[in-house]
């Protein structure tokens, strides 16, 4: 019989991968991990000993039941290893978590910002709380990440049409995020720099990884935040971003020509009548109603009233038209909603997809499973996924 031998030089290369795969919850046993990776079990041995050495993973030698064979052992993520700092951008405060892998997200802190602050204030005031709540944990922080609600470029890091948050355009948010937390006092492995990404990518990416999207090959990902519609699209496990970070702005799609007037110049643009205000609009409240007046809108379509019922469908029409277009240019696999657009789906369960049905040029022959979002805050699980992307490429950068 012929033995299967992988050098040395291989086996480190396969480090990073066999992290992801652990990771993602996709190599919950040393067999997986060898099968998925194509080594022998001594090399998995050897690979799964540096990661634990590492902090990063835990080995169960209690065998794994339930398959035929040799049992293996268990791998696990280190409950006391090293975390990433999670931060989200909102348009009128932030969130900061520390985040372990795994997808395992700490408790939120959730702040106000002072509405006529400066991009560089704003960030200098995430940085310092950043800072104090990884000065509070025991665990080494190896990376920060932070989803910023409007398109940022690459490799510039440049935020642009940033309208919501009243920034210029041409802010340069991922050297202002850079510089605050090197002002505030964070220190980062060396090789390892803050990373800043839009927030809709963030969370396509959170979900694809530990959430709703897992296993989907091209996975649409629609979502809505206090303004606009945004999308995202996760191909085979990697964000597809284009050639400067910018793709799948699907909110200038026009879905009603006489529709509201967006603040592009436009009408019927799907940022304007797909999002929250679009909702309350429909249902005769101004649109820069309080958000908490949209939940009381979908309580009421849920419970039966029939203003709140033909304004939870009429967005959802519109929304539906919209997807139907990025069906047709991207023919994926599967589309997942964000919060706001899952309540439209559970309010409107055969409208949403007859509508995408009906105007996707493949018809019901192109139909797309849409499923809700899973993940209780799927744009800060994206920012920790953004902060770990070195160490998943290198784990030896966790090294103390």
């Amino acid at each position: 019989m012929t033995q299967t031998h992988t050098s040395p030089e291989r086996g480190r290369a396969v480090l990073g991968p066999a992290l992801e795969l652990i990771h993602t919850g996709a190599a919950p046993t040393r067999s997986v991990l060898t099968g998925a990776l194509g080594v022998t079990r001594t090399t998995v041995g050897a690979i799964t000993s540096e990661l634990e050495a590492l902090r990063l993973i835990s080995v169960d030698a209690r065998p794994a039941g339930g398959s035929r064979g040799r049992p293996s052992h268990r791998l696990e993520i280190d409950p006391q290893g090293p975390v990433v700092l999670a931060a989200q951008l909102h348009t009128d405060g932030f969130t900061l978590a520390l985040a372990g892998l795994g997808g395992r997200i700490g408790q939120p802190l959730d702040l106000p910002l002072d509405p006529g602050a400066s991009p560089q204030q704003v960030l200098r005031a995430m940085a310092d709380e950043a800072v104090r709540l990884v000065e509070a944990s025991p665990r080494r922080c190896v990376g920060a990440g932070l989803a910023a609600p409007t398109p940022v470029t690459e490799p510039e890091r440049v935020a642009v049409i940033s309208a919501c948050l009243g920034w210029p355009t041409g802010t340069p948010i991922g050297e202002l995020w850079t510089q605050a937390l090197r002002d505030a006092g964070l220190a980062l492995p060396d090789g390892v720099a803050p990373a800043v990404a839009n927030d809709a990518n963030l969370a396509a990416l959170a979900e694809h990884r530990h959430g709703a999207g897992r296993g989907a090959r091209h996975l649409l990902y629609v979502t809505s935040g206090h303004q606009g519609v945004g999308g995202a699209l996760v191909v085979d496990g990697r964000l597809h971003t284009g050639s400067a970070g910018l793709a799948l702005e699907i909110g200038q799609l026009t879905v009603d020509p006489e529709g509201l007037l967006c603040r592009c110049g436009r009408r019927g643009c799907l940022d304007v009548e797909a999002g929250p205000p679009a909702l309350l609009a429909a249902y005769g409240l101004p649109p820069e109603a309080p958000l908490a007046e949209v939940d009381a809108v979908l309580a009421a379509a849920r419970s039966g009233e029939a203003v709140a019922r033909a304004a939870v469908e009429h967005v959802a029409e519109r929304l539906g038209r919209g997807i139907a277009a990025v069906v047709d240019i991207l023919n994926p696999d599967r589309i997942v909603l964000g919060p706001f657009h899952s309540a439209l789906l559970a309010g409107a369960p055969e409208l949403l997809p007859a509508t995408i049905a009906a105007r996707a040029h493949w018809g019901r022959y192109g139909c797309v499973p849409l499923h809700p979002a899973e993940l209780a805050a799927p744009e800060l699980a994206g920012a920790a996924e953004l902060a770990w992307a070195p160490v998943l490429a290198e784990p030896q950068l966790a090294a103390v």
